[in-house]
């Protein structure tokens, strides 16, 4: 096994205090002149009408942007009555900290973001954000690197759900490295991605917390971080998993979808802060219709290919390869239009095509459980769940007592039933629902009306063998 030495290793650091740093660091990344087909779009609310028609919207460069770009290169944005400046973000946490401290008046959030920033989870801002909308579900991945594939790591789905086979072989390969090497890389701390690492290697049997550690980097330097050797592992968003499989970078091969750890999880959100609603009611709901028409889009199987193709640009994601004669999509297009390849090193082609790979606004039909759901509806009891990962990971000393108030609190349903209402869309009437065994990798209920009871199905968790309470 190719193992870095001390100097790459702190190279492979410097790099990423590099990214963190960049993170940062706010700028504007799209041209503010309106396409013809944006002009052209009448306008069914006239900016006059809104109390802030002229607003700032950031977004990071991954696919999750596609909706954002969309909205205002097709004229959503225009439609309701806004003028968008658009800034490009350069990682999760400038997104969400240009929310809280006033830069941004709507950006994308990490699923985690919002309620970790209302109950004061370690690693999080504390601060009353709100989200009536995800942006999409799915569309993220885990990212091995050679020597994890040279150890005889596979793709989960070769695993074919064997826990227990592929603990042995984490475990065992981790065991394999000083101390200082066993790191697994995320995009924020306190985020759904964190959590999905950590939710893996407990149900694999492997402690996280013991195992490895869990560092942040912007999504633009996972690839060459792992090039150098400064992470073994890493959890993205699209196509930053993509880039950087064998064809590609040649760095790693993904290891599973964050859909094959729960199927049918948010990934984005659409963030803004409650004062930002409070003072801004109309301005608000003409948002969240544009972003709702924008996701519609994108998640028409006939406009995937080009919304592929769109977001290449650079003041997007700027996920082009630089080989001539490659399709400009080569990157973009396996998140967005389906076609995914897990990559691998030995010649072998390993392709999913399903467009549940990225879901903008249509589910599935094996993931409708009650009538009306859709992608871009948010489940309060969701919320209650990454509630659930931060006490199990001691990131709050307990469980919220006051759970289901923070949940609504960050978690808007009733604005968007109210908004999608409007707009003759369907929504359920409810905001909790179980989520089913069969939708997480270690086959596992999730029923929001007893967390403490799913808290404690836990064996590994932060300061086993802890019991948790109910108050």
């Amino acid at each position: 096994m190719n193992n870095i030495n001390r100097r790459q290793f702190l190279q492979g650091m410097s790099v990423a205090a590099a990214g963190v740093a960049l993170s940062g660091c706010g700028f504007e990344g799209t041209s503010q002149e309106l396409s013809e087909a944006a002009l052209a779009v009448e306008q069914i609310v006239k900016p006059g009408s809104l109390e802030k028609p002229n607003i700032t919207v950031g977004y990071v460069p991954v696919n999750d942007c596609a909706p954002f770009a969309i909205a205002q290169e097709k004229g959503f944005f225009r439609k309701y009555g806004l003028t968008v400046n658009l800034s490009r973000e350069a990682s999760w946490a400038n997104s969400r900290d240009g929310l809280i401290f006033g830069r941004l008046d709507a950006s994308p959030v990490v699923s985690g973001a919002v309620t970790n920033a209302r109950i004061g989870a370690e690693g999080a801002r504390h601060a009353p954000l709100c989200a009536a909308m995800t942006i999409h579900r799915h569309g993220n991945a885990m990212t091995m690197n050679k020597a994890m594939w040279d150890y005889g790591l596979r793709p989960w789905r070769e695993y074919k759900g064997d826990l227990e086979r592929f603990g042995r072989d984490f475990r065992g390969y981790f065991d394999s490295l000083p101390p200082e090497e066993r790191i697994w890389a995320v995009v924020l701390s306190s985020s759904i991605y964190e959590y999905f690492v950590r939710y893996l290697s407990a149900a694999a049997g492997v402690n996280p917390a013991e195992e490895f550690r869990v560092i942040i980097i912007p999504p633009p330097q996972m690839v060459n971080t792992m090039r150098i050797g400064a992470m073994q592992a890493y959890m993205v968003a699209e196509p930053w998993n993509t880039r950087a499989i064998t064809g590609n970078e040649g760095v790693g091969f993904t290891f599973a979808q964050g859909r094959e750890i729960w199927e049918g999880h948010p990934d984005r959100l659409l963030g803004v802060m409650e004062s930002f609603i409070e003072e801004n009611p109309k301005t608000y709901r003409s948002l969240v219709k544009a972003m709702i028409e924008a996701c519609q889009y994108c998640s028409n199987p006939k406009n995937r290919p080009e919304v592929a193709t769109f977001i290449t640009n650079p003041s997007f994601t700027g996920a082009k390869p630089k080989k001539p004669g490659l399709p400009i999509d080569k990157f973009t297009r396996p998140g967005i239009v389906g076609e995914y390849n897990y990559g691998g090193f030995d010649n072998q082609q390993r392709m999913w095509n399903d467009v549940e790979t990225t879901m903008f606004f249509d589910l599935t039909t094996k993931l409708v459980q009650i009538p009306g759901d859709h992608s871009t509806f948010l489940w309060q009891s969701e919320s209650i769940w990454l509630m659930t990962q931060a006490t199990r990971w001691g990131q709050i000393k307990e469980f919220p007592k006051d759970a289901e108030k923070k949940a609504h609190q960050a978690w808007r349903t009733d604005l968007y039933r109210e908004i999608a209402t409007e707009m003759g869309i369907e929504c359920p009437k409810d905001d909790y629902k179980i989520e089913p065994a069969a939708a997480f990798i270690d086959k596992k209920e999730f029923d929001p009306s007893n967390p403490i009871r799913y808290l404690n199905s836990f064996e590994i968790r932060a300061n086993s063998p802890q019991k948790f309470y109910s108050s």
